[in-house]
């Protein structure tokens, strides 16, 4: 007998642990991809390979609605306080952020490496370790995105990351939906873009035989689909915010699960 699948908004639920090593070319353990869907539990994209960001990115312009609407959550900052657009005088929307932190970030471009361009060109948009983000504040944990070198930084998996996420925007505007950047509610039919923090759902899906990174988009991509499935991830998209709140949110990104 088939089972039927159940009622969801997604037909994929892709979990990603990201990395800011190296260069957009280099093979990183750091990097994994666990997928699922309503009715197949999480498994390992390409089980024991070593992804390039480069790479990453490619194989997601080849599956974003290749096989239905899926949602990707990525595991870095997609954006930066609202204190860094003050300093900068930037806005009021997040593509402004995006096509300026790409010139002086050009993480994705051949042999570029977050920690020399962050003495370089990055030198003059730097941002400090004392700004969080709305979200960050809220989550009672997650670190600042510009807080590098310490235990559980996403400091260069973001600035690693941002430069893709502007391709992707550029190469897919009518078929991603960037979450919240492009509404709260996203539309229906089309994948989603979402940050997520792994360290919210790790004590749920427990896996011994698993790496940390292997766990963390494990975790990512489990509770993608068991949210999708009991319906909490429709409410995971409105989290409790103000009307000030959520303006601030809109341009500074939101943790996806943190309510």
């Amino acid at each position: 007998m088939t089972l039927a699948a159940p009622t969801t908004l997604f037909q994929r639920h892709i979990g990603i642990d990201y990395s800011g090593a190296g260069a957009p070319e280099s093979r990183l353990p750091g990097i994994r991809v666990f997928e699922s869907s309503p009715l197949l539990p999480p498994h390992e994209v390409r089980f024991g390979h070593h992804w390039s960001r480069r790479e990453l990115a490619q194989w997601l312009s080849h599956e974003i609605n290749s096989q239905g609407p899926a949602i990707i959550g990525i595991d870095h900052g997609f954006s930066f306080p609202l204190a860094y657009m003050e300093k900068y005088n930037l806005g009021p929307t997040w593509g402004d952020l995006l096509i300026d932190f790409t010139t002086h970030w050009p993480t994705a471009a051949l042999g570029a490496r977050v920690s020399d361009i962050r003495k370089g060109s990055g030198a003059a948009r730097l941002g400090s370790p004392r700004w969080k983000r709305l979200c960050e504040y809220r989550s009672g944990s997650a670190k600042s995105v510009f807080h590098f070198g310490v235990p559980g930084s996403v400091a260069h998996s973001t600035h690693a990351g941002i430069p893709w996420l502007h391709n992707f925007r550029t190469l897919f505007a009518s078929s991603i939906h960037f979450w919240p950047f492009d509404n709260w509610a996203p539309r229906p039919g089309v994948s989603v873009i979402a940050e997520i923090y792994p360290s919210l759902w790790k004590s749920r899906y427990p896996r011994p035989d698993l790496t940390g990174d292997q766990l963390d988009a494990f975790a990512t991509s489990s509770w993608l689909r068991d949210a999708d499935i009991s319906g909490e991830l429709s409410a995971a998209f409105h989290p409790n915010l103000t009307s000030h709140e959520r303006v601030q949110a809109g341009l500074e990104g939101w943790i996806l699960g943190v309510y």
